[in-house]
């Protein structure tokens, strides 16, 4: 089965924006957001996908990336 992988530190690091700065942006608290950037959730809302997006002007691909099973 393959995997889903967070961009959200990268896209971060492109738009040189901190974590509170886009905390109070999006209206997520910084723990939530914290857990989405380091990769640490199973689920992410529609809504605050949008506000993301909203906010670091990206697409949702630039922040979510499917990666299939590895062959080994």
């Amino acid at each position: 089965m393959g995997k889903i992988i967070l961009r959200l530190d990268r896209v971060m690091a492109d738009r040189k924006i901190s974590l509170n700065e886009l905390s109070e942006k999006v209206g997520v608290a910084n723990v939530n957001l914290s857990k989405l950037k380091n990769g640490r959730v199973s689920a992410i809302r529609f809504s605050t996908l949008i506000a993301l997006c909203e906010a670091l002007n990206c697409q949702p691909g630039d922040i979510i990336e499917y990666s299939p099973e590895s062959e080994e």
